[in-house]
């Protein structure tokens, strides 16, 4: 078998049980105050902020470590309008008729609809992209492994990051996405997996109630 070069293990901090259950307790806590937001506030971002976390993002795992995920950063006016007009429209055939009556009735207490005002007015939208093939180095052409898994939990990462940062986020996923290649400049062999809607929340948003509702620790998890 070859050998690949390797480096110690990163040191961790070492704590006692109690400060280890009081960390992971501020974490939840800290975590469990983010909220899906559909108001959002002009208010600039410093692209910093951005830039930041999609660097800690990218130190999500991923299949046979190739990263397979591209975010591509919308911030001008021109392509915030074009992206929410494309996605309006397929917005509306999916409450007009695509759209199965029990998903909208699933998605009845959360009050969404055709309307996506938020993708013009937040200050930036990431679109995410995996990618089905690259590789670690550039001009690579490799087959990427576990695409959709690996994105996932990079997204998950940045949500987690920019939220650390208190901003808002929502997750759009217009269907189907495919014109996101064109607005963005991306390979058709890339699939976009969904728009990130960044901002500072309005003075006046709002959450529904049925968005607050989580389910509980014997409902998704068992201990064997």
């Amino acid at each position: 078998m070859q050998n690949h070069p390797s480096i110690p293990y990163t040191a961790l901090p070492v704590y006692d049980d109690a400060a280890q259950v009081a960390r992971s307790e501020r974490f939840y806590t800290e975590l469990k105050t983010r909220r899906t937001c559909r108001h959002f506030s002009d208010r600039p971002v410093p692209k910093a902020v951005i830039e930041h976390a999609l660097l800690a993002a990218g130190t999500a795992p991923s299949g046979a470590n190739h990263q397979p995920w591209h975010f591509a950063v919308i911030g001008s006016a021109e392509k915030k309008q074009a992206l929410r007009q494309a996605a309006e429209a397929e917005e509306a055939a999916f409450y007009d008729g695509k759209a199965s009556q029990e998903w909208l009735d699933a998605l009845a207490p959360l009050g969404t609809d055709a309307s996506k005002p938020y993708l013009e007015t937040a200050p930036w939208l990431i679109v995410i992209f995996g990618q089905r093939r690259g590789g670690m180095n550039p001009g690579e052409d490799k087959q990427n492994y576990y695409v959709n898994e690996s994105v996932g939990i990079a997204t998950g990462f940045l949500i987690a990051a920019l939220h650390d940062a208190a901003l808002a986020t929502l997750t759009h996923t217009p269907n189907p996405m495919k014109f996101l290649n064109q607005l963005c400049d991306r390979p058709a062999n890339e699939k976009p997996m969904m728009v990130l809607v960044v901002g500072h929340p309005a003075p006046d948003a709002t959450v529904p109630v049925h968005a607050t509702v989580k389910k509980s620790l014997d409902q998704i998890s068992s201990w064997l």
